[in-house]
């Protein structure tokens, strides 16, 4: 007697579930959630592109499609000839707007020295400073323009907007490109999982639910658990989206469809043990340790296995109730 009491205790402390015999299990209805399989897409949270400052003709492109860039990465060279000919323009502008203001400074000087001889009057003194003040103007005017110019060839210079992976670049050097076209579209370094699922699973569905990525499609044998980040409001064409956040995303394709579960209810389920189950011409039975102390041989409707404690074990569908008896062949 004390050594069945001390064998329930032990069951009882390692959640084993038979409370009768060594090979009897209790059978226990579960509240779990009912998963549904559905395909995602993975999809980039931002796609940024990256576009020409000037207009001009592409002299150098640096990337390629499916290449990885980092922020500030350069991705092509626009060039534009005429910018060459007004900085020569503007260069022989400086050189000459840099002699007359020379000599401007050499005559203003002269007749500052001479006004106190009286052979010069003061407004000859003022339109001697004047025409230096203004030549001096001229000059600095004409290097503001060269710097504007100089700042439009460091413009054609394409840098990569963020860290990310090239997904397009339409373009091959020598194209002719336009201000303001985009000449290479980069996804940036974070993706996410988005789901399309049918309306009737948009009032199961909240943010923080988790779910369950197949890894076996990426050669990994174990699946990767997400959680549900966003919920769109607006249903479209029957169809509730939403967005889940899953680490190793990385290694798919942009656009790539996977398999994944979500939970879209919950159900009653029922599990015993898969090796309590016999299959006899293809129909599965287990052996039910009736009220009275009989053992008889019950058909049941096997559903999928999943792991409980370490113990492999089998969803049944029909056939078992909560608190029903079973024992191990």
């Amino acid at each position: 007697m004390k050594s069945s009491i001390l064998l329930v205790f032990l069951m009882t402390v390692f959640g084993i579930s038979p409370s009768f015999a060594a090979q009897d299990y209790m059978v226990q209805a579960k509240n779990t959630p009912d998963l549904k399989v559905v395909f995602a897409t993975v999809e980039s949270v931002d796609q940024v592109p990256a576009r020409a400052r000037i207009g001009g003709t592409i002299v150098g492109l640096n990337v390629k499609e499916g290449d990885v860039v980092t922020a500030g990465q350069e991705i092509a060279i626009v060039g534009d000839e005429k910018l060459a000919l007004q900085i020569q323009a503007l260069d022989a502008q400086v050189s000459g707007l840099t002699a007359q203001s020379v000599k401007a400074d050499a005559d203003f000087r002269r007749v500052q020295s001479l006004i106190g001889s009286g052979s010069v009057s003061k407004s000859e003194v003022d339109a001697a400073k004047a025409a230096a003040s203004s030549r001096a103007n001229d000059l600095k005017s004409v290097k503001s323009q060269r710097e504007l110019v100089e700042q439009q060839v460091t413009e054609g210079k394409i840098l990569s907007p963020s860290k990310g992976r090239v997904l397009q670049v339409p373009f091959t050097t020598g194209s002719v490109v336009m201000a303001g076209e985009n000449i290479a579209t980069i996804a940036a370094d974070s993706y996410i999982l988005r789901l399309q699922l049918p309306e009737r699973h948009a009032r199961f569905m909240k943010m923080g639910d988790k779910i369950i990525l197949n890894g076996n499609e990426m050669g990994n044998q174990s699946y990767k658990e997400g959680t549900i980040t966003l919920v769109y409001p607006e249903i479209e064409n029957g169809r509730v989206m939403a967005d889940a956040h899953v680490d190793g995303l990385e290694n798919y394709f942009i656009g790539e469809r996977v398999r994944a579960w979500i939970s879209t209810s919950d159900r009653m389920t029922i599990g015993v043990p898969e090796n309590y189950l016999v299959t006899k011409s293809g129909i599965d039975y287990v052996q039910l340790k009736s009220t009275d102390g009989q053992i008889l041989d019950v058909p049941v409707q096997r559903g999928h296995s999943f792991n409980q404690d370490g113990i492999k074990m089998v969803d049944i569908l029909s056939g078992l109730h909560d608190g029903d008896i079973v024992i191990a062949p």
